[in-house]
């Protein structure tokens, strides 16, 4: 009977001693609650959006130990630049990590092993939009550097909708690439609510126009 018991007892201090460490480090290595919430909130941020590349931006290219093929140049109105070697680039709609990418593509497939290309952006040109009518501060709005702009932050910097604006007739103006004008009408009162998945990103030179409301 002692013999039993003594099993038992001795049993049950190995189970414990075994139960102690094993919890200790589930809990040292599980992040707690906060950590995952912090996590969580990291994860989800907005990254900031890449800056798509414009003519006239002066950009410097630099290729890893070949000094020779390194170059500061501005884009041109075409949105292209002349690089040695390579020629022509053409730039157009790409943003900076995507032209960099392309640059270390065309050196790659003639002349370079496993070529190193940086790109960096020496002068940005400068960006804008217009913003006319029923908000608080009509007139330029500029795009932040290296960033995008939509239509309800470009309302914002323009000191937002003012108490006779018609925030569900908000015009947007812009010239496309065949030099022709495309007029869209939105309602930025669902926008502001989250009601819609479009954030109406803009473009250089877009005109946005808030009417008054007809009382």
């Amino acid at each position: 009977m002692i013999s039993r018991m003594f099993r038992r007892f001795t049993f049950a201090l190995f189970a414990l001693a075994l139960a102690v460490p094993l919890s200790w480090a589930a809990s040292a290595s599980a992040p707690t609650k906060a950590e995952a919430r912090s996590d969580a909130a990291k994860a989800d941020a907005p990254g900031k959006l890449d800056y798509v590349l414009q003519p006239s931006d002066l950009i410097k290219i630099q290729v890893f130990q070949e000094e020779d093929l390194n170059r500061e140049v501005r884009i041109s109105q075409e949105c292209s630049v002349n690089l040695p070697l390579i020629g022509n680039v053409d730039l157009t709609g790409k943003t900076a990590r995507q032209a960099e990418e392309a640059i270390r593509s065309l050196y790659e497939r003639d002349y370079l092993v496993h070529p190193q290309v940086n790109l960096i952006v020496e002068e940005y040109v400068p960006r804008n939009v217009f913003v006319l009518g029923s908000v608080g501060n009509p007139g330029v709005v500029l795009f932040p550097r290296e960033q995008g702009l939509t239509l309800l932050d470009a309302i914002s910097r323009a000191g937002s909708f003012n108490r006779l604006a018609d925030k569900k007739h908000v015009t947007l103006k812009r010239t496309n690439a065949e030099g022709k004008s495309d007029t869209f009408t939105i309602n930025a009162e669902d926008l502001s609510k989250g009601d819609t998945t479009e954030t109406w990103p803009l473009q250089p030179n877009d005109v946005i126009t808030v009417p008054e409301r007809i009382l």
